[in-house]
């Protein structure tokens, strides 16, 4: 199959690249700019026709042209001016043209590396165009960028947009849109069933964010914030794309006077091809679909009106037919077999809805006037059966029936049942300000929230093994009598309406402390009351900047502050699915460092970045992790802290691309306040192994305390690199490698005991390779007859996702035989994929 689609794809970009008429006459040359130096990669195109080329890394081309006529030979390169010649050649006849190409007077960089850092000191930003290139399994382009490109990110699950901070949850990332919160599904348990994220990649016009230290002007979350801006337009512009995963288009227009402008995206998924991979074979049938638009009406200079919508429905239904893992040691060799009976459906609809009043009455004053609405719709509807068997493999290499099943282990089946619904409404007004001049640079806000859930949950879980109910009531066993209790193995119960109000505000300004930029103080406070628990919060925040103006560029940053994360619905909910009113606000302190360094490397851009940080953690919710899904003990009964170091490197390795590599060594723990277990010990005071049948009966016991322990995120190492390149001799087939490494997370057999999870996953392994051809360059002219005349440039790319084919544990399930032993089998996450991918721009 493969090898199909490679030699589809070939054949595909070499219909495209044939030369449609023989050419009898070559223009050749050097291209150089002010100083002399070569120029790589010009543009070099006869205007009107399909021949082109670039130039190469001496600054010289080749070009065959037609011959005995007149043409246009256009030389262009981004930020030079373009050089147009107007030349006629005999046929046969060889011509050398060396060019010299002018800068701009408005300086525009080739390459814009990612992490600058302009007014938004503690902000890095992130290139939007690479959205387009980057490998993304989840469909979710922009969350793929940060996960592999900003500081101190990771994640373990390429289906998700949901990524880990610092060693914080997903629960604890701030994403805004044009200055409004936006919330992540309630109910989603695994990645496939998430569908597409809020963010647009085709409507962005800059991303930032920060791994820790952060302003006041940003809200209450403990972790990170990502700041999305979308477009205005000023021209009309409009593109596709489509691959084996979905579709995407926007349209984007202004009027005459530039007074009203419009952009519109539409967005559809079905990773239906992509869990196909998975290890649980069945019957999928995701479909996600979103909607967005954004309208700017300018009645004067000073005043601005905007409109912001989003309809999202997202809908995935499975019928699983069956599952065979392999798993265990080279010893101890086992397989899990399951035929399962059932269905699960699960839809998120959201809505989303933002007016915007921008009233500037000069350069030095802004302010806005900002109403949000936010109304999510999710149910979790499932009855799945499964009957399993567990089968111990053949580990003997010279037996005939090797690697087959031979002793059975165990049998049983088990029972889920879930009728989760939960209805979610948030609406906010809220004024934000700034004043900037020579001594003041303030930022100021006020918010009013009012939250309304309604929410109710019924979640069970049967499991029978060997004929017997487990968990299962020891006199039970083996006695005839026909009147028994069944014990759930897991049940929730619960139904919940909430209403509540949230007032917060901020205050922040930046100084400049010698009266020149080289060193900024930037002092802020954040305050928040919730009328639920009658908690008041107060944050106060600080950073330092230090532009030394050193011949080397290096800048330094020290910041700190107090981050509270009041309590949502979900950290609300305990294990039974009752809810707790009475639980406050979480709280991390942060001290972040961090030395920025931008060099020159081969006459080419780079930065280097360094984060150290430290984050005290306090008045904590526990919670375990079981995929996405996160369960609250709902009570704030636990302290930590979390501490490393962020290394990233990023520039042009190969000129005229970006390209980065980035390691996080990290660190966190919390301790459970009153968790404890006892050790027994028999008469010889050799102790007994809970869970063991034994004879010994013990006379003696020790109460432990665990003390500190793993977090559930407590990811030790983490690597991602992206490299591009492209061929030297044609830059129109460009390379993309996508590599991520990391350690495993802790987990234990299941229980509210957290001390238990003692073990780890293995670590998640992944490459991803990308091959581009650029079938139509922007500054590249084509016949008039060309159907891709109208297009400013088209790309189609071949990616292989998960290239060395890596068993990615997800999480794993726990199976009890009637003994009471535990087995943990793995949940792996998708195998290798290609996928065929065109974007389009016109």
């Amino acid at each position: 199959m493969y090898k199909g689609i490679l030699i589809l794809f070939f054949l595909i970009v070499s219909s495209f690249t044939m030369l449609a008429q023989q050419l009898g006459s070559e223009l050749h040359g050097t291209v150089y700019d002010e100083k002399g130096n070569p120029l790589e990669l010009v543009n070099v195109a006869v205007i009107g026709k399909s021949e082109g080329t670039f130039t190469d890394q001496n600054g010289q081309y080749s070009l065959k042209v037609p011959s005995n006529a007149m043409i246009k030979v256009a030389f262009s390169f981004v930020g030079y001016n373009r050089e147009i010649y107007t030349i006629s050649l005999d046929r046969g006849e060889k011509r050398k043209i060396d060019v010299t190409l002018q800068l701009i007077q408005t300086e525009i960089n080739p390459i814009t590396i990612e992490g600058e850092r302009s007014s938004d000191k503690g902000m890095t930003k992130l290139p939007p165009k690479m959205t387009t290139e980057i490998p993304s399994p989840s469909g979710n382009a922009v969350e793929e960028l940060v996960k592999r490109s900003a500081l101190g990110v990771s994640s373990n699950n390429e289906l998700s947009s949901q990524y880990s901070v610092r060693g914080g949850n997903y629960d604890e990332n701030l994403v805004y849109v044009n200055d409004v919160e936006i919330y992540r599904p309630f109910l989603v348990s695994t990645g496939q069933q998430e569908g597409l994220s809020f963010i647009n990649p085709d409507l962005v016009e800059e991303i930032k964010f920060s791994a820790g230290g952060f302003d006041a002007k940003y809200g209450d979350k403990m972790s990170s914030v990502l700041d999305i801006t979308y477009k205005e337009p000023e021209e009309f512009a409009a593109g596709f794309q489509a691959s084996l995963l979905g579709a995407s288009a926007f349209a984007q227009n202004v009027n005459d006077k530039k007074t009203l402008s419009y952009i519109l995206g539409i967005r559809y998924k079905s990773n239906q091809y992509l869990l196909s991979g998975l290890e649980t074979e069945g019957e999928y049938q995701p479909t996600f679909l979103d909607i967005q638009g954004l309208v700017h009406w300018k009645p004067s200079p000073v005043f601005h009106i905007s409109l912001l919508t989003n309809i999202a429905d997202n809908t995935y239904e499975m019928i699983p037919e069956s599952r065979e893992t392999r798993f265990g040691t080279l010893n101890e060799a086992l397989r899990f077999k399951v035929y399962f009976d059932g269905k699960e459906i699960d839809q998120y609809r959201t809505y989303n809805t933002a007016l915007t009043f921008r009233f500037e009455p000069s350069d030095k004053l802004k302010l806005k006037l900002i109403s949000s609405t936010y109304i999510a719709n999710e149910s979790e509807t499932y009855d799945i059966q499964g009957q399993y068997w567990l089968d111990e493999l053949e580990t003997d290499l010279g037996a005939d029936d090797f690697a087959s099943a031979g002793l059975n282990r165990g049998v049983g089946t088990y029972l889920e049942h879930a009728r989760n619904y939960m209805n979610a409404t948030v609406l906010n007004i809220k004024h934000i300000g700034k004043y900037l001049d020579e001594q003041w640079n303030l930022h100021w806000g006020l918010k009013v929230q009012r939250e309304i859930i309604d929410d109710q949950m019924w979640e069970w879980k049967m499991l029978d093994s060997a004929g017997y109910s487990l968990p299962h009531e020891p006199d039970n066993i083996g006695n005839p009598t026909p009147h028994r209790n069944i014990e759930l193995n897991e049940m929730i119960s619960s139904e919940t309406e909430l209403a509540s109000t949230r007032y917060t505000g901020h205050l922040q300004n930046k100084w400049n402390l010698n009266g020149s930029d080289d060193w900024q103080l930037t002092t802020g406070i954040r305050f928040q009351y919730w009328s639920l628990n009658e908690e008041w919060m107060i944050s106060p925040r600080a950073a330092l900047d230090f532009d030394p103006q050193w011949e080397r560029d290096i800048t330094y940053r020290l910041a700190t502050g107090v981050y509270h994360q009041p309590p949502f619905f979900r950290e609300m909910r305990d294990f039974d699915g009752q809810i707790n009113t009475d639980i406050e606000s979480q709280r991390s302190i942060h001290i972040v460092g961090g030395q920025y360094w931008k060099f020159q490397a081969w006459d080419r851009a780079f930065k280097f970045s360094t984060e150290l940080y430290y984050k005290h953690l306090n008045n904590l919710i526990p919670y375990t992790m079981d995929n996405m899904r996160i369960r609250y003990y709902a009570d704030n009964m636990a302290h930590g802290y979390s501490t490393g170091i962020d290394l990233k490197i990023n520039g042009e390795f190969v000129k005229g691309v970006e390209s980065y590599a980035g390691i996080s060594l990290m660190k966190t723990e919390e301790d459970i306040e009153g968790d404890y277990y006892y050790n027994y010990y028999n008469s010889d005071g050799e102790l007994i192994t809970p869970g063991i049948t034994t004879n010994d009966t013990p006379v003696d016991s020790v109460r432990h305390e665990p003390g500190f322990i793993p977090r559930p995120s407590d990811r030790r190492v983490n690597f991602n690199l992206y490299f591009q390149d492209y061929l030297p001799q044609n830059s129109t087939y460009k390379m993309h490698l996508n590599l991520v490494f990391s350690t495993g997370l802790p987990f234990g057999p299941p229980s509210n005991e957290r001390y238990k999870d003692k073990f780890r996953m293995p670590s998640y392994k992944r490459v991803d390779l990308g091959f581009s051809k650029l079938l139509k360059a922007e500054d590249q002219q084509l016949k008039a007859n060309s159907p891709f005349r109208h297009f400013k440039s088209i790309w189609l790319t071949l990616e292989v996702f998960n290239l060395l084919q890596n068993n990615n544990v997800i999480s794993y399930m726990w199976i009890n035989d009637i003994s009471n032993r535990q087995y943990a089998v793995p949940r792996y996450l998708t195998s290798r994929k290609i996928n065929l991918r065109l974007v389009a721009k016109f």
